[in-house]
Formats: structure tokens, C-alpha cells, sequence
């Protein structure tokens, strides 16, 4: 089977990303000037089995927001392009990660409908540099781009970082399981259409 690629830009006066999103995997390379969201990003696509090339730049200098909101309507785009370029999928998926202390769970319905439910209580409100509560506009803007409800929920964590990146494991497990293909030509829905 060929492989899954979209590629998506967005450019405004606040960002300029690009990106190319293989779902059947490849190589990672995640440039968006915010280490911190490299590392969660990161671990997100190696666990989901996820190829992607970003480069992200940003109004960094006012506030990492846009960028990072930005960068989840560009992967949430890419989401949606390939039901659209490539077919029916499984639609919905779960998957709960562990790391060390901390625990988080990702349940995804790729419906056509955005909705978000996030739950997150972080202890710490920075992890180095980074501010915990920018993850939600991530997540929001992935929901709201990729027409899809997502639960996410941290159950518990004595550490902000460790929290965050059990969640994005999750997160890439569960995308991956998803957007996997459906061996049915019938759409996953009573309506006939996502």
C-alpha cells in the first residue's frame, strides 16, 4: 500500500507552518522553535507510528499561543484531508499510556463534529520554560480543524511534564488507530456519511 502523505501550509502575519503527515509512519522531524512542544509532538508521532515534517515559526517574541494554537489547526487539517484523499477509517479509538507516576487516557471520534473534553490538573504551571495551560489550545484547535471529539484526560500526576507527555503518547496511539483504514467500503455511521 502507498503511503499516506498530505501536506498542509499555513501562513498569516503571526505563523508560517508547514507540514507533511504520513500516517503509515516515516521519519520525525519537528521544528517549531518551542522545545518543550517539540518533545511532546515528538513523542506523540514515534509512539503513533506517525511520519511528519514540521517547521513552525511564530511570533515566539510576544507569546508562544499562536504558534502553538496554529500547529494543531495544521495537523488537524492534515487529519481531515486524509479521509478525505484516502478513504473510510476505523473512526474511533482509545488508548490509555502510563509514565511513571502519572497517567492519561485519549478517546478520539473522528466524526465530522469537533468537540473537546480536557481534564488536566497540572501540579507544576510550567514545565521549564513552558506554559501547561497553552496544551489546550492545542487540543481545541486539533478538535476543532480535524472535526473530531476528543476526551483527553490526565487521571493523575505528581509532575506537569510527565502528565503532558503520557497524554501526547496517548494522543499519537490513539490518532494512529483511528485514521487507520477500514477494510469496509461502509461508512462508519448510521447516517451513511461522517
Amino acid at each position: 500500500m502507498a503511503s499516506r502523505n498530505i501536506e498542509i501550509t499555513r501562513k498569516t502575519k503571526e505563523t508560517d507552518i508547514s507540514l507533511t503527515l504520513d500516517l503509515d509512519g516515516g521519519n520525525i522531524q519537528i521544528n517549531t522553535g518551542i522545545p518543550f512542544f517539540d518533545h511532546l509532538l515528538t513523542a506523540m508521532t514515534f509512539h503513533g507510528n506517525i511520519g511528519i515534517d514540521l517547521n513552525a515559526k511564530g511570533d515566539l517574541e510576544i507569546d508562544p499561543h499562536h504558534l502553538i494554537e496554529d500547529t494543531g489547526l495544521v495537523l488537524g487539517s492534515a487529519l481531515r484531508e486524509t479521509i478525505e484523499s484516502y478513504g473510510g477509517i476505523k473512526r474511533f479509538a482509545h488508548s490509555i499510556i502510563p509514565m511513571d507516576e502519572a497517567l492519561s487516557e485519549i478517546t478520539l471520534d473522528v466524526c465530522g463534529r469537533p468537540y473537546l473534553v480536557y481534564k488536566a490538573d497540572y501540579p507544576q504551571e510550567y514545565s521549564g520554560q513552558f506554559q501547561m495551560t497553552l496544551l489546550k489550545e492545542f487540543f481545541a484547535a486539533l478538535s476543532n480543524a480535524a472535526g473530531m471529539a476528543i476526551h483527553a484526560e490526565c487521571r493523575y500526576g505528581d509532575n506537569s511534564h510527565h502528565m503532558a507527555e503520557s497524554l501526547f503518547k496517548a494522543l499519537g496511539k490513539a490518532i494512529k488507530n483511528a485514521f487507520t483504514l477500514s477494510n469496509s467500503k461502509i461508512v462508519m455511521s448510521t447516517k451513511g456519511k461522517l
